[in-house]
């Protein structure tokens, strides 16, 4: 299965660490040239300095591996952030920091390689979206929100780059085992309690790993998938089919 994506060369946003990371790592090891862009520098696979809320920084990442590379037929728009407030302490200032990251980001990413994803017919755009795009957290207001808009813009980015050949799909993680919620569980006085009813919540029996994303980009990117697109994919092991109990009735 290396050869997968053998000959493509890939973007993958905020590729340097967590699920990004993961990524990247995943659609090298099925054969594609990798290039993360991130604020943070990686020696993983190649690095390319990307600030997702500056559109000369998204144009110069892409004109220059088009020009290394020869061509462009993969994009993950995975770059992100997160934080908590209430609707009532949400400033405008971090709500539209978190619009340009999360958002207008991969928005301009796509629009900006469209013409080179075209260019050999085998372009796939895969954002990552996340549950709470579809259901919510207390204080992910900004959140929220953001990710329920990437699941829209997916869906209307497939129906206006199909006719190009270019197809675009979005990824919607669960609880996924990374350094932030690492941090969650760290911070709890009975952490071994914390795993095994994080455990319980998923009916596949554990949480998820950054790796679990990471194989279902490969597979959205590749030919595999090539009758799939403007669709989300949730990789939550289950979580959401199952509405909560309160913890009193043993189950």
């Amino acid at each position: 299965m290396t050869d997968r994506l053998k000959d493509r060369v890939a973007i993958v946003t905020g590729g340097a660490q967590s699920i990004g990371a993961a990524i990247a790592d995943r659609l090298a090891a099925a054969g594609a040239t990798v290039v993360v862009g991130d604020v943070q520098e990686t020696d993983a696979h190649s690095w390319h300095h990307l600030d997702v809320t500056s559109e000369d920084s998204i144009t110069a990442i892409i004109d220059d591996v088009v020009s290394t590379h020869g061509r462009l037929d993969i994009v993950v728009n995975n770059a992100g952030i997160m934080f908590e407030k209430n609707i009532i302490d949400q400033d405008r200032a971090s709500w539209d920091l978190m619009l340009a990251v999360n958002m207008t980001g991969p928005m301009l990413m796509s629009r900006h390689a469209a013409p080179h994803l075209a260019a050999h017919g085998v372009g796939a755009i895969v954002n990552i979206s996340s549950i709470e795009g579809h259901c919510g957290n207390p204080q992910h207001v900004a959140y929220s929100s953001t990710k329920a808009g990437v699941q829209g813009m997916t869906r209307a980015t497939a129906i206006d780059l199909g006719p190009m050949g270019i197809r675009c799909n979005a990824i919607a993680p669960g609880w996924i085992d990374t350094p932030l919620n690492a941090t969650y569980v760290d911070s709890h006085p009975d952490r071994e309690l914390v795993i095994d009813e994080l455990a319980k919540l998923h009916p596949v029996g554990r949480v998820g790993d950054t790796s679990d994303v990471g194989d279902v980009a490969v597979w959205l990117a590749s030919d595999e998938s090539r009758f799939v697109t403007g669709q989300i994919i949730t990789v939550d092991g289950g979580r959401t089919l199952r509405p909560t109990l309160p913890p009193v009735m043993g189950r």
